[in-house]
């Protein structure tokens, strides 16, 4: 049976599907990443609220917290980035790194550990559990091994709080969502949200061998029920730091949870049908969402993603 007949059994089966039953989505321009060259990678500081800023530039945004008790790092980006992170650091206090905390084990966010805690005093690096055992863990293919100096000193199973610079930091485990060892942070004075890569606001729903499009969007769920909307102004409200990507609010979340939901339930239609990846490939089951988030390389590809979540509906990793 071709793809046309797929098609038509599909939009005649299920109204779930009709957003995509009549038109395929034509190629984008894809954001390439190939190989960064550190050297040329310049660390950008952006201030998002309360005591609260965030830095781009190679890897995951870094969250950093700062006031009279010290500096608290949420992620650390690649490794070589570190005298770059520390240097935009010193711009925002002289006080001393304190705590790092690490949304997961990637090393685009955890690989700077080593070098920032050796910076800072008696620095605590905080994870989930499930991250510091993808650390820990003998080097393997598609593993997170890392370096003793990078592993987190401290780990929580479910929730931890700590209260530090005047407000609260709550974290908060999203279980197999982006990886095994997702953390979520929210600090409660400032309201802001870091969200690590469960909310990574320029590429498609991405997650691990261990993750699932199914905790991803629990994940996301998890962050909308701790948020609150700005107001019918666009003011107030909390700002959201996504794992990759800009700050942005509660709306702009709730899209993102719904578009992902979509594509799942999409491809689980599809799955039921019996469609092979070659053939759910074919129908650009994402195809609206293309000039967005639209990828041919990297962790967020197109086809990358739907490998994932295919894969992932059928059990067949």
């Amino acid at each position: 049976m071709n793809v046309r007949s797929f098609r038509q059994i599909a939009c005649t089966s299920f109204l779930s599907v009709a957003l995509w039953c009549g038109v395929a989505a034509s190629p984008e321009p894809a954001r390439a990443q190939g190989n960064q060259n550190f050297d040329a990678v310049k660390v950008e500081t952006h201030p998002v609220q309360g005591n609260v800023y965030m830095l781009t530039g190679a890897g995951g945004n870094v969250t950093v917290q700062i006031g009279p008790d010290g500096v608290l790092l949420v992620d650390t980006q690649f490794a070589p980035m570190a005298p770059k992170i520390l240097a935009a650091i010193r711009q925002l206090s002289d006080k001393p790194i304190r705590y790092i905390i690490n949304t997961h084990a990637h090393p685009d966010h955890a690989g700077g550990n080593e070098a920032l805690a050796k910076a800072g005093q008696d620095v605590k690096i905080i994870a989930h559990e499930n991250a510091l055992k993808e650390m820990s863990a003998p080097p393997r293919p598609g593993g997170f091994s890392a370096a003793r100096g990078n592993w987190p000193t401290e780990t929580y199973t479910d929730r931890k709080t700590l209260d530090f610079n005047a407000e609260q930091v709550e974290l908060i485990h999203a279980e197999k969502g982006h990886s095994i060892g997702d953390t979520i942070v929210f600090f409660h004075g400032s309201n802001v949200v870091s969200g690590g890569d469960v909310y990574a606001n320029s590429r498609y729903p991405a997650f691990d061998p261990q993750g699932t499009i199914q905790g991803m969007i629990l994940g996301l769920n998890r962050i909308i029920n701790i948020t609150t909307p700005p107001d019918k102004q666009g003011k107030g409200g909390t700002a959201i730091i996504p794992g990759h990507g800009r700050i942005t609010h509660q709306p702009e979340l709730v899209a993102y949870r719904d578009m992902s939901m979509t594509i799942r339930d999409r491809v689980l239609t599809m799955v039921n049908l019996g469609l092979t990846l070659d053939q759910v490939k074919a129908l650009h089951p994402m195809h609206e969402y293309e000039p967005v988030y639209g990828a041919t390389t990297g962790l967020g590809s197109t086809d990358n993603v739907l490998d994932e979540i295919y894969k992932d509906l059928t059990g067949t990793r």
